[in-house]
């Protein structure tokens, strides 16, 4: 036997018996088929309950056959492996399942007249009428909360992490972590306890300053851990250089971390593009257009998907606009973050040799 065929000969006895590639597979498989038998035995109709009892049984299937081909240790790395994949797959199906649903019933009235019509003196009953208005409020009350907060977010966080010391720091880092858990509810009640005390009736820039509220915690903590992130040896080096440290910040801190604070941003009014309830309070909803944020009650696609789903009963023209209305704000929001992920790599330093 040559000298090759002995080593490799040692190192398989070493190494010992290993399932083939294709067992999770194998396994998973036989998991899914047993627990669709104990479904129909037991007389199981949901198809929830069809999959979790499958997980369990592809987690005892694995550790059992593991154990006895691999050994007790192999089997324990393998169960932490297959508790992750459960895990991914417990929060992607439920993900795909809804996306699958809202594409699937918002597309029944979707096209170019519901993208361009207004609902006008369309009744909730009858069919016709469109998402123009909502479309229009919603890219103007988003637009302006984060021109509010956006900017504010950011320089709380370049104060928080290169200049914040002692107890204004302090106190800043205490309320920006009470506002991040604020609900949306508090936020909305707080403009309109002030459009009350200076008697201002509804209009869509009181939505903005309540979404704004709700944008700056996310937009602080975001770019403050990407501005963690940017190596102390840069700013270094600036400043050794006898860079004044608002240059450095301006020149050499936020380019290098502007892909993160991008991103965080998108984060940010994704999280406040979908928010019903202070839009409900403060902008109240209009069935015409109406393109002044400024003066009089506005629409919103949050906003119009509530009203149309909640008078829906008995009337399927109004649930079809609502899973349609829907789709349109999955897509502004999907909109958003590719724009993002584009703006991040086009102003992301380039690496040179």
């Amino acid at each position: 036997m040559s000298t090759a065929a002995v080593s490799h000969k040692r190192r398989s006895t070493l190494r010992g018996a290993t399932l083939p590639k294709w067992s999770p597979w194998a396994i998973a498989g036989g998991a899914l088929a047993v627990a669709i038998g104990i479904g129909m035995g037991a007389g199981l109709d949901s198809k929830v309950q069809w999959g979790l009892i499958a997980a369990v049984l592809f987690l005892l299937f694995t550790y059992g056959i593991a154990a006895k081909v691999e050994g007790r240790r192999q089997a324990k790395d393998r169960i932490a492996t297959s508790l992750v994949w459960v895990a991914f797959l417990l929060a992607v199906i439920p993900l795909v399942s809804l996306v699958w649903v809202t594409v699937s019933r918002g597309v029944k009235v979707l096209d170019g007249y519901f993208l361009t019509h207004s609902m006008g003196v369309v009744a909730d009953s009858e069919p016709g009428g469109g998402v123009y208005a909502a479309i229009i409020g919603s890219l103007e009350q988003v637009g302006l909360a984060t021109l509010i907060g956006a900017p504010i977010g950011i320089l709380t966080a370049i104060y928080l992490v290169e200049y914040g010391r002692g107890n204004l720091a302090r106190a800043v880092t205490f309320f920006v972590d009470v506002m991040t858990g604020i609900p949306s509810i508090v936020a909305g009640l707080f403009i309109l306890s002030l459009m009350l005390i200076f008697d201002m009736q509804p209009f869509g820039f009181a939505g903005s300053l309540a979404l704004a509220i709700l944008m700056m915690p996310v937009v602080v903590r975001s770019t403050e851990e990407m501005l963690k992130l940017v190596p102390n040896e840069l700013r270094e080096a600036s400043l050794a250089l006898g860079v004044p440290k608002w240059r450095t910040i301006l020149k050499v801190v936020l380019p290098t971390s502007i892909g993160g604070i991008t991103t965080g941003v998108m984060l940010a009014i994704a999280r406040i593009a979908g928010e019903t309830a202070p839009v409900l309070l403060l902008v109240f909803g209009n069935p015409f257009i109406n393109n002044n944020p400024f003066e009089g009650a506005q629409a919103s696609l949050p906003l119009y998907i509530y009203q149309q789903y909640s008078q829906s009963a008995g009337a399927n023209a109004a649930y079809d606009r609502a899973w349609a209305a829907s789709l349109t704000l999955i897509a502004f929001v999907m909109i958003l973050n590719l724009a993002a992920r584009g703006i991040a790599r086009w102003k992301a330093p380039k690496s040179g040799r």
